[in-house]
């Protein structure tokens, strides 16, 4: 697993867990500098990025079991988490499968289940299907070349067909005791807001933003400052506070 580590060498741990196909460099489309007073851990999920493990079928479990892995080899028990899209599955995966290592985590564009129109865009999905900066992007992103972004695309339509490994129940979602904030936006063509409010109902010490207008992973671009006002607070223990609202 590649991983690299940003900011305060002695700061608490936060993990950046990146969407699909991207790394664990993404953070900084959002924050200009890695989050006051954190190490940020940016690890490669297994076969993205410069990561290895391209054979066979992904799974986002699986993946949740690299991070606790990489967490152990950094000597960390406990860590703040932002997981987005994929990333967001995958501290799911972890705050279900070890509720006591996850003190605080914020889930952006991540499902409870996959619905049927996801389904429907995952089955469909190619590389010829991407825009040209796109493709551009995921070239460079992906350093074992066309072997890796053929395994990328065929594990994405792969998904459409998958049922056990993102199927979070009310039973298991109640398992999470981290503090969550749930970030979806409400234009979303993956993920219809409905499912934030599923998660917000279930997860007991949970807060729900929903950004106006947003697409999936609604938290770049111009959205990006704000994102990162309310992660800090959040994570920062002053979420929701009176100036938020």
């Amino acid at each position: 697993m590649h991983y690299e580590l940003f900011g305060d060498a002695v700061g608490a741990p936060l993990l950046w867990l990146h969407g699909w196909s991207g790394t664990g460099a993404d953070w900084k489309y959002i924050f200009k500098e890695p989050p006051i007073g954190y190490r940020l851990i940016g690890p490669d999920a297994r076969g993205n990025g410069a990561s290895t493990g391209l054979e066979g079928a992904h799974s986002f479990r699986e993946s949740a079991s690299d991070v606790f892995r990489l967490l152990d080899h950094l000597g960390i028990k406990r860590a703040k988490a932002i997981g987005l899209s994929g990333g967001g599955i995958t501290l799911l995966h972890m705050a279900t499968q070890e509720p006591d290592r996850i003190d605080a985590m914020i889930v952006i564009s991540a499902p409870p289940y996959f619905p049927d129109q996801a389904r429907a865009i995952q089955r469909q999905f190619t590389f010829e299907s991407l825009s040209d900066a796109e493709k551009t992007a995921m070239r460079e992103r992906s350093k074992g070349g066309k072997k890796q972004i053929d395994w990328l695309v065929e594990q994405t339509r792969a998904m459409a067909e998958t049922t056990n490994d993102v199927q979070f129940t009310p039973s298991l979602l109640q398992k999470i005791t981290a503090r969550t904030l749930i970030v979806f936006g409400d234009s979303d063509p993956l993920y219809p807001v409905q499912l934030a409010v599923e998660l917000r109902e279930v997860i007991r010490r949970s807060s729900l933003w929903v950004v106006p207008n947003g697409g999936h992973g609604p938290v770049f671009g111009a959205n990006a400052p704000r994102f990162v006002e309310i992660a800090s607070s959040f994570l920062n223990g002053n979420w929701p506070s009176e100036k938020m609202k």
